[in-house]
């Protein structure tokens, strides 16, 4: 076994978290600049005028079109994982996913047409299935099942995702709006394809990061595919069935995965009818400067890395405290009603505007959307990243990655149903549309409370205890 392997092994049973944890943490971080740097000015690309530098894309039809794009980037994960599992490994997947990804924004980049738009959407959502399920699974093999560091890790994880998401929004913001916006005879002409250009260099960054310290920090973790049917000592291959543990364990992701659903459909608002509605009746000046509408898109970023740390700390608290670590499925609930709460607090800025842009009386303090984004943050920690570490603990070790899939693909329904929410403001107003949001996941926050200790039970923790006591 090589010494860097044996740096991972050793490093399961010490107080710190392997090497491994933080070059995943800088490869997320830098695929997820990519990412949401691009969504952040996507729909306002996709509708700003033809002089403005657009595609004069109708909202509704925008709306739709992002909401179809950022769920397929959770479907196409059901394929990268299998086939990572099955034939290429999770290194190799990683390696495919970002490379495709960079593509689909060198498109976006060099051609400003609906064509373009098309194929460099369809590059990203395709190299994100190979990326998305699998740079997870590889943090969850970092740990033991029962490694009391594995929520924190995750956690520590999610700062990765956070701090990309962060800082893109704040410099393809001023990329576009600013560095390369031209204006002309009073009307801007914002650089939006440099800003998808900025999102291609970010991605190539982070592969190269990934590929060069991969064997120093990872060792062989990854490297082989996990699933791959096994070889009998007749020389036929055979499928392992799953124990009884393992279908209940299998169910209770999927049952959990149906409830996040509805948490993905209110949060991914964020880039979609809640980036329309800052634009337009959120008053961003600062000082006499006007904040650029993308910039709002590193609020929840920026709560999460100045939140995780304290939310890590909690679980870790807690975990070593008598009672022990609140259940995921108790979290997760709260995760939810925190998130409904975040939406009926903008009701009401909502009451103050209204919902026709064309008689705008009034615009929203600019501290209504800033108070939603820090409970939807919160709502976020909540769920999230201990949603990643319990698939990462209790999937079936050979269908790793694809119920890790399995669990991103709901917020591909989530998404589409985002985007159809979102369509709704146009016609039925923002008020109408957002409070139905708001009170929906509350109340199934409320029922996933009172499933929580069901679901515990369908793990079959005692099993696994009384197994190995007796053995």
């Amino acid at each position: 076994m090589d010494a860097a392997m044996d740096r991972q092994l050793n490093s399961k049973h010490s107080k710190k978290h392997p090497p491994g944890l933080y070059l995943l943490f800088m490869t997320e971080m830098w695929e997820r600049f990519s990412y949401y740097g691009m969504r952040a000015i996507l729909v306002l690309y996709l509708t700003k005028s033809l002089v403005s530098g657009g595609l004069g894309m109708k909202e509704s039809t925008a709306l739709m079109l992002y909401g179809f794009f950022t769920g397929a980037v959770y479907f196409t994960p059901l394929i990268g994982g299998y086939l990572s599992d099955r034939f290429l490994g999770q290194r190799l997947a990683v390696t495919i996913g970002g490379i495709t990804m960079a593509l689909g924004n060198i498109v976006l980049f060099s051609n400003q047409s609906f064509t373009a738009v098309y194929i460099g959407l369809g590059l990203l959502i395709i190299g994100n299935g190979f990326f998305k399920p699998n740079i997870s699974t590889i943090v969850g093999e970092l740990f033991d099942a029962k490694d009391k560091r594995r929520d924190a890790a995750f956690t520590i994880f999610y700062m990765g995702i956070n701090t990309g998401a962060f800082f893109a929004p704040l410099i393809i913001g001023f990329i576009t709006d600013k560095w390369f916006a031209v204006h002309v005879h009073g009307v801007i002409e914002y650089g939006y394809k440099y800003g998808f250009l900025a999102s291609a260099i970010g991605m190539i960054i982070g592969q190269i990061l990934f590929n060069a310290l991969g064997n120093r920090f990872l060792g062989e973790i990854g490297k082989k595919p996990v699933g791959k049917p096994q070889a009998s000592k007749s020389g036929t291959t055979q499928n392992q069935k799953m124990t009884k543990v393992e279908k209940n364990r299998t169910i209770v992701i999927f049952i959990l995965a149906a409830f996040v659903v509805f948490f993905w459909a209110g949060f991914e608002q964020a880039g979609g009818a809640l980036s329309i509605y800052t634009d337009k009746f959120v008053d961003r000046t600062l000082f006499g400067w006007e904040i650029p509408t993308s910039w709002f898109q590193s609020v929840n970023p920026l709560f999460i890395i100045l939140l995780a740390p304290v939310v890590s700390m909690l679980w870790v608290k807690l975990s070593n405290s008598k009672r022990g670590d609140l259940p995921v499925p108790t979290k997760m609930a709260f995760g939810m009603i925190l998130l409904g709460a975040g939406f009926i607090v903008l009701l009401f800025a909502i009451m103050q505007t209204g919902s026709d842009d064309n008689h705008i009386t009034t615009k929203a303090n600019i501290l209504f959307i800033v108070f939603t984004y820090l409970l939807h943050t919160i709502g976020e920690l909540f769920l999230s990243p201990v949603g990643l570490s319990f698939v990462s603990k209790y999937a079936p070790v050979k269908f790793a990655s694809l119920l890790m899939a399995v669990w991103m693909a709901s917020s591909f329904v989530a998404n589409l149903l985002a985007g159809q929410l979102g369509a709704f403001t146009e016609t039925m107003g923002y008020f109408e549309v957002f409070s139905v949001i708001g009170i929906a996941v509350i109340v199934l926050g409320l029922i996933l409370l009172t499933l929580s200790k069901k679901l515990v039970k369908m793990l079959g923790e005692e099993e696994t205890k009384e197994a190995k006591h007796a053995a």
